[in-house]
């Protein structure tokens, strides 16, 4: 057991559904403090965030169209991990496939829970620096609708406080970030 973790006792389990990306379970729990009652959770195998940064300070984002919102994120690039696949493999890749650039100098920044009253996603945060745009534009999944965006940290933090759509896991990695860079 992790510090700081007190398993509820499980009753019944059920999988309501099992998708590519995630599943879906109900839970009748007990909790530590006696509650007895059903919780819905959403099992995600995490995912790997990177915040990069150019030689001439620039971020490197995305701007992603996000079905479940209806409308274009701007974010920091990111994946989910494949199985077998560490954090720091999956951002490596990601960072290539949306975004056309490399790093050789990666520093990992901490992970988070992304949304713990309804998921187990745990996210990996990185610093990428050392970028090197690659020869070859990367070849986007069919799913996935991105235009790159290069931004100074005064922008971003002004698209932050205008309220520009951004995801919540990129706000708290710029934040974890910004003393590497500042």
């Amino acid at each position: 057991m992790t510090f700081g973790q007190e398993p509820p006792q499980l009753i019944k389990q059920r999988l309501a559904y099992a998708g590519r990306k995630f599943s879906f379970e109900i839970n009748h729990l007990k909790l530590p403090n006696g509650a007895i009652g059903d919780w819905e959770c959403i099992r995600h195998p995490g995912g790997a965030v990177a915040v990069p940064v150019t030689a001439d300070g620039a971020l490197v984002l995305v701007r992603q169209y996000r079905f479940a919102v209806r409308g274009r994120l701007l974010e920091f690039p990111a994946g989910t991990l494949e199985a077998g696949e560490t954090p720091l493999a999956t951002i490596q890749r990601e960072l290539e496939e949306e975004t056309g650039y490399s790093a050789s100098q990666w520093q990992p920044l901490g992970k988070f829970p992304l949304a713990p009253g309804y998921s187990d996603e745990i996210i990996y945060t990185f610093l990428a620096t050392q970028l090197e745009q690659l020869a070859v534009q990367p070849e986007l999944d069919a799913d996935e609708d991105i235009e790159v965006v290069l931004m100074s940290p005064a922008e971003f933090e002004k698209a932050m406080f205008s309220s520009e759509p951004i995801d919540a896991k990129s706000i708290a990695s710029y934040w974890m970030a910004k003393p590497l860079f500042d």
